[in-house]
């Protein structure tokens, strides 16, 4: 019975803390830059008239914003580097997507789901910073505990 729970609780798969927040880091920070920020970068100009403008700056600092967030902060999360600080800026400029964009809304046409999926990673990173597999622990940041 002890091999069977064992079998189901995956256990043959060694757990590493690190290795998963350096997969997080890595997921997150490559498909935002490459799915979502770059195209806003690259269409800059096109898109600034008609961009949201959920917090009432205009539409060319917000999309600024929105840029920053999506590929700055992206970049800084591949490469570990102020990764607490990065995620942070994503995370609330998903919030702000979920919130106040798409009305906190999970289904239907106006959908923040993806945002508030995106949003949770964000908040996982500002929690447990970048691991040992990042620029901030070649900067002696303190080791995450695991136990």
């Amino acid at each position: 019975m002890h091999m069977i729970i064992a079998f189901l609780q995956l256990r043959f798969i060694p757990r590493n803390v690190h290795i998963a927040l350096l997969a997080l880091r890595l997921w997150l920070g490559l498909s935002m830059v490459l799915i979502h920020g770059l195209g806003k970068l690259k269409q800059f100009s096109e898109m600034a008239p008609k961009f949201p403008d959920p917090l009432g700056i205009g539409h060319p600092a917000s999309l600024g914003l929105a840029v920053f967030a999506e590929v700055g902060c992206s970049v800084l999360i591949i490469l570990g580097l102020f990764t607490r600080l990065a995620s942070l800026g994503l995370a609330i400029n998903m919030s702000v997507a979920f919130f106040v964009v798409h009305q906190a809304s999970l289904a239907g046409e106006k959908s923040g789901e993806l945002a508030f999926i995106y949003l949770a990673g964000y908040v996982t990173l500002l929690i447990a910073g970048g691991g040992v597999f990042s620029l901030d622990s070649a900067a002696h940041e303190p080791p995450l505990k695991t136990k």
